[in-house]
């Protein structure tokens, strides 16, 4: 927690840097795209589950790269360029609440039987990589600085601990969740430039959280709102 606090406050810093420094751009940010440039720079999340998942809450750090592939394309307002990204949270954790005795239900011979039981829980520590960002950049009627997009992406995460927490089972006993999970997800964002090769950008995710069955159960999280803040040099 305390690495993404220093984390969060560097990148911070540098984007509030950044905007007290804006200049005058001698052309529009749409130019820098033209060229259909590479993009990298470090970026946070954060964010909540929604539903039965409302107590959890996630926070990451990493890097983001990516590539504008094409020309302006497409009709009318849906005119746009289309990037590929990927994206390395070295730094990823939930927090979720603590270990808990619950009572779960099951069936047996068409019986629903009820038990005490003991449910995980805690802070879960991994790596976030997401390898597939599909990213389309709206270029129609973008003001002068701020360029708008929608992404859908596909990613795997790895945590310290089965997630997310469930049932525990004895060590060496087969059952559980997994420790590796898939996070395909969907969002929006922009990008503000604050110069004519770097911009800031903003981003809101909704992220699904499923081991694909890897374990014996796949309870996952089924949504999870994710927000992002992340300053990005154009070359």
């Amino acid at each position: 927690m305390y690495i993404a606090k220093l984390l969060f406050c560097a990148i911070l810093t540098a984007i509030l840097a950044a905007a007290a420094t804006a200049q005058t751009l001698p052309s529009p940010p749409l130019s820098v795209l033209d060229s259909r440039p590479w993009e990298i720079g470090p970026l946070v999340q954060g964010g909540f589950g929604t539903s039965d998942r409302s107590s959890f809450h996630f926070l990451s750090g990493g890097m983001h790269l990516g590539k504008v592939l094409t020309p302006p394309a497409g009709p009318s307002l849906l005119r746009g360029q289309f990037e590929y990204g990927v994206e390395v949270d070295p730094y990823w954790q939930a927090f979720t609440p603590a270990p808990h005795m619950a009572t779960a239900s099951y069936v047996l011979d068409g019986r629903t039987y009820t038990e005490v039981v003991q449910i995980g829980g805690g802070t879960f520590s991994g790596v976030s990589i997401t390898p597939i960002i599909l990213r389309w950049r709206l270029r129609s009627g973008s003001p002068h600085r701020a360029v708008p997009w929608i992404q859908g992406a596909g990613g795997v995460v790895w945590t310290n601990h089965k997630f997310p927490p469930d049932v525990e089972v004895p060590k060496g006993t087969p059952g559980g969740t997994s420790v590796f999970n898939f996070t395909p997800q969907f969002g929006v964002g922009f990008d503000y430039f604050v110069r004519r090769r770097r911009s800031v950008f903003f981003a809101a995710n909704a992220v699904h959280i499923s081991s694909a069955s890897l374990g014996d159960r796949n309870p996952g999280v089924n949504a999870s709102v994710q927000f992002q803040l992340g300053y990005t040099w154009w070359k």
